[in-house]
């Protein structure tokens, strides 16, 4: 445990403490969250750890990026259990600071997305991804990092991350990590709490159905509509979920793939690699998963 884990609530304050660090010649490495932290959290702060010298987590439920006022006000907040498990995590610093802070009287700056935001998340959630790279941005700019741990479930988020630290010369290294699951595959999720007994049975049909389609690829079907066919079937049987979208699309581009999956071992010009993309919603919660295939 750390037992000298510093609490800031203040950029100033937060950018001072990391800019210490850095000219003593550590390396500072940022896990950027919205609090209710979970095992899946954990395990970026763990590899935070391997990475870095003292690990800053942020925690910030960033009204920018809600597109629903319901959803930001019953988005889990429970900071007293998430600064225990920071501690116990080996965390160095916790920057959690106020909206007024973040976003005081005046504030009109916001960094826009170019087209990676444009699909699947960004059709369906207008002004989420701008609220993403608006507040990365700032907790960049208040942590100071030499790196920042992600993880893959927010699948979309990273790419379009990666691609604003490269095309805003923002100088931190992007680490994803796996998606942690729960023990029957369920994605974790901070919204996981909020759903009831029954809905959260049913939202197991999400895993089920990135299972089925990935042993159809093992198998050695390449058709793009038969995979997503494969992949819909549990959720579409699911009665209390609704389906919003799944996609087949390439993990660079986020454009949806057509066709035939080529064969690596036929293409030498092809990754050989795709992403697949889902979101559902069950009740009043929407989840979102994918998993990566070559």
């Amino acid at each position: 445990m750390s037992d000298s884990m510093r609490v800031f609530t203040d950029p100033v304050a937060m950018r001072q403490w990391s800019d210490d660090r850095r000219m003593a010649g550590r390396r500072v490495v940022v896990v950027p969250t919205m609090g209710a932290l979970h095992a899946g959290h954990v395990a970026l702060i763990d590899e935070a750890r391997k990475h870095g010298d003292d690990v800053v987590v942020t925690i910030f439920v960033n009204p920018l990026q809600f597109n629903s006022s319901t959803d930001f006000d019953h988005y889990p907040r429970p900071i007293d259990d998430d600064l225990v498990a920071c501690a116990e995590a080996g965390v160095h610093a916790v920057y959690a600071p106020t909206a007024a802070a973040m976003y005081p009287t005046g504030f009109q700056t916001h960094v826009q997305p170019g087209a990676l935001a444009e699909r699947l998340e960004g059709q369906h959630r207008p002004g989420h991804f701008r609220g993403v790279t608006t507040v990365v941005t700032k907790l960049f700019g208040a942590t100071r990092p030499h790196m920042a741990v992600f993880g893959q479930k927010d699948a979309q988020q990273l790419a379009i991350v990666r691609q604003m630290v490269a095309d805003l010369d923002l100088g931190v290294q992007i680490v994803a990590m796996p998606t942690v699951r729960e023990h029957d595959g369920l994605a974790m999720s901070s919204r996981n709490r909020r759903l009831p007994p029954a809905d959260r049975a049913a939202a197991v049909c999400i895993w089920q159905g990135l299972e089925a389609l990935r042993a159809a690829v093992r198998r050695g079907e390449r058709n793009i509509d038969v995979l997503t066919a494969i992949a819909i079937g549990p959720i579409a049987e699911q009665p209390r979920a609704t389906l919003e979208y799944l996609q087949l699309v390439d993990p660079q581009t986020l454009q949806p793939l057509i066709g035939v999956i080529a064969d690596t071992s036929t293409d030498s010009g092809s990754s050989g690699v795709l992403l697949v993309v889902v979101a559902a919603w069950f009740g009043e919660v929407r989840l979102i998963d994918n998993v990566l295939l070559n």
